[in-house]
């Protein structure tokens, strides 16, 4: 039900696009300006695109309420997904340096080479300059 109303509801917007581009706007707009001689004179054919206006307008405003109205009722009860939820990752203990040889230990992990802090200066890509 609630498809077939929100296909109705993008006809409706469709013919209501439509319609308005083909009434005559007092600077010249996209009018169908109608001769005389015509199926419809041009006043008939304003009135008639007017009317049109107002009930597509109206049905418009209406299945709007209806389909709001509807996807309160569709979208409750739902839980949130949360299958991409990421947990805290547990930090690594730090290493501190070996202050007899001056350097890293080196037992500790790659991007601890400085006994623990943070790794070397790299270049910055929006700039091409190294980072100071």
């Amino acid at each position: 039900m609630f498809l077939f109303l929100t296909v109705i509801q993008a006809l409706i917007a469709a013919a209501l696009v439509g319609v308005i581009l083909m009434q005559k706007s007092e600077g010249g707009g996209l009018g169908v300006g109608g001769s005389p001689s015509g199926l419809m004179s041009a006043r008939g054919a304003a009135n008639f695109l007017t009317r049109a206006t107002a009930i597509l307008a109206v049905l418009f405003v209406v299945l709007s309420i209806v389909l709001a109205a509807l996807a309160v009722d569709v979208t409750t009860g739902r839980d949130i997904d949360t299958s991409l939820e990421r947990g805290a990752a547990p930090a690594a203990p730090t290493q501190p340096a070996d202050p007899l040889s001056g350097g890293a230990n080196p037992g500790a992990a790659p991007g601890e080479a400085n006994g623990g802090s943070a790794p070397e200066p790299a270049d910055d890509p929006l700039s091409g300059a190294a980072q100071q």
